[in-house]
């Protein structure tokens, strides 16, 4: 079976969060930029109805596949993205039994930590510099590029 695993992150700077779609080796395929606030669900479906690379069945007839964390739930949401033809694998939240794919979170935990270490810390995204909305995204695109950049 050969499937990509996408990982869902989002990282906190300066009073905006930088919604992720990234290989396991943190290759960025699909972002959004919000305010704080914004509901995670709602932004990766429009990065996942925005990237339709991302949510359509692999060559193989397989599914894509996505691990994200927690706040990646409820009923209506996981079946809008069932519908895309996406697998989201998610740790339980408070409540809920334990489910089956949290045995993947543990050992993936390293590889995310990499990759947000890399936004915040070797890519300075917390000392972006941009002094308007327009210059913060400019950055954060530039950042983004950077990363597909060192991946290829």
């Amino acid at each position: 079976m050969n499937r990509r695993v996408l990982r869902l992150a989002s990282t906190l700077f300066m009073g905006l969060r930088l919604h992720l779609v990234c290989t396991l080796r943190g290759l960025p395929v699909g972002y959004a930029l919000t305010g704080a606030k914004a509901d995670e669900r709602l932004v990766f479906l429009d990065v996942l109805a925005g990237t339709p690379a991302m949510n359509r069945l692999q060559a193989d007839g397989h599914r894509q596949v996505m691990i994200g964390d927690k706040n990646y739930f409820g009923a209506d949401f996981e079946e809008t993205v069932d519908q895309s033809g996406v697998e989201l694998l998610r740790s339980a939240r408070k409540g809920e039994k334990s489910r089956p794919e949290a045995r993947f979170f543990k050992p993936l935990r390293q590889i995310i930590e990499f990759i947000n270490d890399t936004l915040k810390g070797q890519l300075d995204l917390e000392q972006h510099g941009g002094r308007t909305p327009a210059g913060v995204i400019a950055r954060v695109i530039q950042r983004m590029l950077g990363m597909t950049a060192y991946h290829h």
